[in-house]
This record gives C-alpha cells, sequence and structure tokens, in this order.
C-alpha cells in the first residue's frame, strides 16, 4: 500500500520536486518475417537532472533529442526501460513510494495540440471536471471547481463551460488545457510545447498567465520548447539535451551568457536578432543529428563539433560541473582536466 501524499511540502524546501537518476527509453523496431526486434530507437539514454521547488526548469535541443519523450516518462504516459523517477523523495511506481493514481494528483501536463488533447464530445465543463470526479469529488463541486479555474486562466465560465473544443480558438483551447491540468490542484506541470502552435500575440498572453498561474499557485514547472526566447523568458534553469544525454544543464544566465558546451553554443548563435550586426554570416552547425538508432560512440555531438579530437569517439563525456559554478554542468571533455583534450576548461 502506498504511502498518502499531501499536497504540501514533505521532504523540506532543499529536496528536490522531481529526481531524475539514470532514466533510459529505447524504442525496438520491428522487422523481417517473425517481425522481431532488429534495431532500436535510443530516445532517451541515461539521463539525471533534478527540479527544485518553485522553479522553472527549461529543456531546450533540436527535434528528436528526446525532450517530448522525457516529458511522457515523467508522468508514465510511457515506461521507462530503466532508471527511476522521484517525486520529493518518493519513487513513483514502487510498492513503498507513490502510486501512479496519487501521482497524477500531484503531476499534470499540457500538450502541444490543444485541439487532440481535448475529447471534442464532451463540453469545457466537463473536460475540466472530469478529473476531480474521477479522484473522489462530488459533481457540483466538481463543476464548482471548473468554473473557477476557467475564471483563473481568463476565460469567462457563464461564456465557455457550455461550449465545444471546436467552438474555440487555438488559445482559448490551450487555456482550457491549462485550466484542466490545474484540476487536481497538481505541484508540478510539464509544458510540452505547450505555446508553440499559438500566434505570437496570443503565446506571449499564455506565457503571462502562466507566470501568473505559477506564483499565484506555488507551482513548478518542466517547460519545453523548441524555441529559446521563450524558454529564456520562463525559465530559472535550462536543460541542453542532444540526442537522448544532456549536454549542459544550469542557471538560465550561465547557459545564456556562458555556454560551455559546444552545442549550447550553437544553439545560442542561431538564435534570431534584431540587430544587423548580430546577425549570423554563416551556418553555426552543420548537418542533421546522427540516427538514434546507431548513435556515435563517444560525445554523441562529436561528428559535428568542430573542436572534436579522438577522445570524443572514444570516450563518453561525464556530466561535470563547471569550474567555479558547481550549479553549472556540462558533458564535454573541454570541460574535463586529464581527460585528453587539447582545449580545456572553456579555452576555445
Amino acid at each position: 500500500m502506498s504511502a498518502p501524499v499531501p499536497h504540501e511540502d514533505i521532504g523540506g524546501p532543499a529536496q528536490p520536486l522531481l529526481s531524475i537518476r539514470g532514466l533510459v527509453k529505447h524504442f525496438p523496431i520491428k522487422g523481417g518475417v517473425l517481425n522481431r526486434t532488429v534495431a532500436v530507437v535510443q530516445a532517451v539514454d541515461g539521463i539525471d537532472f533534478d527540479v527544485a521547488k518553485g522553479e522553472t526548469l527549461g529543456i531546450v535541443g533540436e527535434s528528436g533529442c528526446g525532450k517530448s519523450t522525457t516529458a511522457r516518462l515523467l508522468v508514465r504516459l510511457i515506461d521507462p526501460d530503466a532508471g527511476e523517477v522521484l517525486y520529493d523523495g518518493l519513487k513513483i511506481g514502487s510498492q513503498d513510494g507513490l502510486d501512479l493514481r496519487e501521482m497524477r494528483r500531484h503531476v499534470q501536463m499540457v500538450f502541444q495540440d490543444s485541439f487532440a488533447s481535448l475529447n471534442p464530445r464532451l463540453t469545457i465543463e466537463d473536460s475540466i471536471s472530469f478529473a476531480p470526479k474521477v479522484h473522489g469529488l462530488s459533481a457540483a463541486e466538481a463543476k464548482a471547481r471548473a468554473r473557477e479555474l476557467l475564471q483563473q486562466v481568463g476565460l469567462n465560465p457563464n461564456l465557455f463551460v457550455r461550449r465545444y473544443p471546436h467552438e474555440l480558438s487555438g488559445g482559448q483551447r490551450q487555456r482550457v488545457n491549462i485550466a484542466r491540468a490545474l484540476a487536481l490542484r497538481p505541484r508540478l506541470v510539464i509544458l510540452d510545447e505547450a505555446v508553440s502552435a499559438l500566434d505570437k500575440s496570443v503565446e506571449a498572453q499564455v506565457l503571462n498567465l502562466l507566470q501568473d498561474l505559477k506564483a499565484q499557485l506555488g507551482l513548478t514547472y518542466v517547460f519545453i520548447s523548441h524555441d529559446l526566447n521563450v524558454v529564456r523568458y520562463m525559465s530559472d534553469r535550462v536543460m541542453v539535451m542532444y540526442l537522448g544525454r544532456v549536454a549542459e544543464i544550469g542557471p538560465v544566465d550561465a547557459i545564456y551568457g556562458n555556454p560551455r558546451h559546444p552545442y549550447t553554443k550553437a544553439l545560442l548563435s542561431a538564435m534570431p536578432s534584431m540587430d544587423p550586426d548580430a546577425r549570423t554570416q554563416e551556418a553555426p552547425i552543420a548537418g542533421d543529428p546522427p540516427n538514434p538508432i546507431n548513435p556515435p560512440a563517444g560525445c554523441r555531438f562529436h561528428t559535428r563539433c568542430p573542436f572534436s579530437e579522438p577522445v570524443c569517439a572514444a570516450k563518453v563525456p561525464d556530466l561535470a560541473s563547471v569550474a567555479g559554478d558547481a550549479k553549472h554542468a556540462v558533458a564535454c571533455h573541454m570541460n574535463a582536466p586529464g581527460s585528453g583534450h587539447s582545449r580545456i576548461a572553456g579555452a576555445a
């Protein structure tokens, strides 16, 4: 029997709300006459990170780097092949930890496709009130909570409770999805490209709404996006992923102001700029990411890295703290004294 978990803090403010250790997810590829596994896609391949209470952790990287798979592993929409996820010190899915039903009271997710996320046959009120009813609220209490949440996300309950998803704009539907994610009063919300499909003016409104809700409700966010400017605005810390692994993680000012991994530098140099003198004259990074079915040995970025040396192909770099900044870590041989790389500690 799982231990009951209150919504309030149980491990103290210093204990991370979420701790990920050695998380692995490989997707098998079937083929042949007998439909046997002929290869695997290494979507997430042994990642470690923490999410502190009350912070926003941004996750960035190219398409296919494992961002969305990581998000789905955190909420157990898919099961990991290895590794563990701890919520406030309790292991998710274990007998003496936190069962999945209880976990989903505390961890919710908002997806990119606002229309596909909603049941087209349910009214907005029914969509938001469904989960509270499943978790024990009466129908009247659940509907009252739905109205309260609609008001909180900027939609007039009197105008929207009886509407269906197809009657709403994309921005309105995403506000409904945010309200639905908050219906169980979670502490952690995972936002997977939650604003990327919206017009820029609507996107700004939703981002400001998310910031307001975080402050009002004491929420913690994992914010996944390909838009580096949006991640910079939203995040306290940023994690950069490449081909299923963590390349760099640290405070937002350190990542954007002093990136240490060549891949992070390439991503940031590709950001659009309004300053004509700051425009990129040549591509900061060449080629497409390698195939995740057969990723390169050693550092997975070495096939595209301008500073690649033999050690990069021979050995996987550890994710280690940057000298002088314990909160900033990078997986690069140039950050590891004694690694054998000719450029050490950011000399490049």
